[in-house]
């Protein structure tokens, strides 16, 4: 049984994006950006987002997201010193959770060379346990989902 791979999505399906310059460190042997840095650029582009909107509160905050599902899917490669432009939108809000979805384009490229998502689970920074997503949070979120 054979499935269709997805295609890459355009530039438009993301409200938000944030720029990202690649580093010479980035490039592994094979001469592009190895694989773990695509999750780099995800963790980089939500966390970004949520600390301007002043959603999260990384040293104080009492509640923290922890990451429970993530997954990326390749489409191009992308090598210093590209531009990757990371592109962010939320497709699921619930009591707790958040599944973000990001798309990489590089350079001036309109089609994604990678794109994924993960799901934050929001809990008590000390206890560990679920909790409901802040006043604060969903209203940030709120621009990112779709319309």
């Amino acid at each position: 049984m054979s499935t269709a791979r997805p295609s890459p999505e355009r530039r438009a399906a993301y409200p938000h994006f944030l720029s990202i310059t690649t580093r010479w460190a980035d490039n592994d042997q094979y001469g592009h950006v190895n694989n773990v840095v695509y999750y780099q650029f995800f963790d980089t582009v939500v966390n970004r987002y949520l600390i301007e909107a002043g959603a999260l509160d990384v040293a104080g905050g009492e509640a923290i997201g922890l990451v429970v599902e993530t997954a990326c899917r390749y489409f191009a490669p992308v090598s210093f010193p590209d531009t990757v432009h990371a592109g962010l939108r939320v497709v699921h809000v619930g009591t707790s959770s958040v599944r973000y979805e990001i798309g990489l384009f590089a350079n001036d490229n309109d089609d994604a060379v990678a794109q994924g998502h993960f799901v934050h689970v929001y809990v008590d920074r000390v206890g560990r346990r679920p909790v409901p997503l802040s006043a604060a949070l969903r209203a940030a979120l709120a621009p990112l989902e779709p319309r």
